[in-house]
């Protein structure tokens, strides 16, 4: 009896042990898998020189590693930019009072400072754009990971629903983590390519305009004004790595309906004079053009030395919109202006018709028609989440159509 019952409690020692033992190797194996997926050289040995040879393609000049280094990376903690959004100057203050507050926050803009993984930012851009890209796609994300969903996804996944070849880049300190990771690892198994990546953005403004500007922020000597300084520097960060890579750079609530490779050196207007077919407003959400192109320059250059913080969209859609109406009719710039039908089809303000289902056969037919219309000189659909975040995609609605149609994944809801 007593051999019985200490045979059955060592044969529970022995299976509470396999069961540890399995739930180690699951976790130790689920960061090996991240690591790998971000650094799939990284077993090669010690780091070598890069080399870089520049060529010329259709889309532009793109940089060719021969060799990347790639050294460990450190896991991210999350919580060092969970709160960046929080950091707001308070309102009703003056200039003086605002920059004496930014001194004392300083510490806490993460988004400014460098670490391991910036300090790698262009080898794995090197390395990852190595990969046999058809086209090279840029995002960037400001906000806790935990809040990048279903629309956001959505928006990834219309990427490559156009171009299942593409590479793309997610400017992100959250989203480069093991969470992050997790995000988006349904598309990295079926083999899209996709990597999210800590900024560096001390390297992305070296030789351009905005490098003393950003200097003198990192400082504390600047105002960063009373919008996100994270949302303002969104709008630079696009333009910086543009700058440096060339590519396409898509918001996180556009939806992409046919490919891009087309076209080249192109922004979009937003609207437009009927009478004059002259447009009136330009926007940033969507912009395509090749490595060092000059009028990026010319934005970055008005960027620090105009940055406003206090008004919004006077950083991005007003800046480019400003910078392109002073060039008047220089044809030497080489870019095209696409008419708002290509990315803008629908004002923000009558963005929230495309989320409700039809009800009645005139609004079934307007529907159809609409989705018609889409298929025709659109290459794409900003959202303008600003204004559409907590609208419910109703089944059957436009949009609900394209969730539909454009999906890669399509096990999951974009209702947020």
């Amino acid at each position: 009896m007593f051999v019985h019952w200490v045979l059955k409690h060592a044969k529970l020692s022995v299976f509470s042990l396999i069961t540890f033992s399995a739930i180690i190797f699951l976790i130790h194996a689920d960061s090996i898998i991240y690591y790998n997926s971000l650094h799939p050289a990284a077993n090669l040995g010690a780091p070598e020189k890069l080399q870089v040879h520049n060529h010329r393609t259709k889309e532009g000049i793109r940089s060719t590693p021969v060799h990347v280094p790639l050294r460990s990376i450190q896991e991210k903690d999350e919580a060092d930019s969970r709160n960046q959004n929080a950091l707001v100057a308070p309102f009703n203050v003056t200039e003086e009072e605002r920059i004496a507050w930014f001194r004392e926050q300083l510490h806490n803009f993460k988004i400014l400072k460098s670490n391991n993984l910036t300090q790698q930012f262009h080898a794995r851009v090197l390395g990852f754009f190595g990969r046999e890209c058809e086209a090279q796609f840029f995002m960037t994300w400001i906000s806790p990971a935990s809040l990048f969903g279903g629309r956001e996804l959505l928006s990834v996944e219309s990427i490559f629903k156009n171009h299942p070849k593409a590479c793309l880049i997610i400017l992100s300190r959250t989203l480069d983590t093991r969470h992050g990771y997790r995000i988006l690892k349904p598309l990295l198994d079926r083999r899209f390519k996709v990597q999210a990546m800590t900024p560096d953005l001390s390297f992305l403004l070296k030789r351009t305009p905005a490098e003393v500007w950003f200097h003198e922020l990192r400082k504390g000597r600047k105002d960063p004004g009373e919008i996100p300084l994270s949302q303002n520097l969104s709008n630079l960060i696009r333009l910086a790595v543009l700058y440096k890579y060339g590519g396409v750079y898509i918001d996180t609530d556009f939806i992409v309906l046919k490919p891009l490779t087309g076209l080249r050196n192109s922004i979009g207007a937003q609207s437009m004079n009927l009478g004059s077919k002259h447009w009136t407003r330009l926007n940033n959400a969507v912009l395509i053009f090749d490595m060092r192109h000059p009028l990026l320059h010319r934005f970055i250059n008005e960027f620090a030395l105009t940055f406003d913080g206090n008004k919004w969209g006077h950083n991005g859609p007003y800046l480019v919109s400003r910078v392109i109406e002073r060039l008047g009719k220089r044809c030497d710039f080489n870019f095209t202006i696409l008419q708002p039908m290509a990315f803008y089809p629908v004002d923000w303000n009558k963005i929230s018709g495309l989320f409700t289902k039809p009800k009645t056969r005139g609004e079934s037919r307007w529907v159809e028609a609409k989705l018609l219309q889409l298929s025709g000189k659109t290459y794409g659909i900003h959202l303008w989440n600003k204004r559409s975040s907590r609208l419910t995609i109703e089944e059957g609605s436009v949009i609900g159509r394209l969730v539909s149609d454009y999906c890669v994944i399509c096990n999951h809801k974009y209702s947020s």
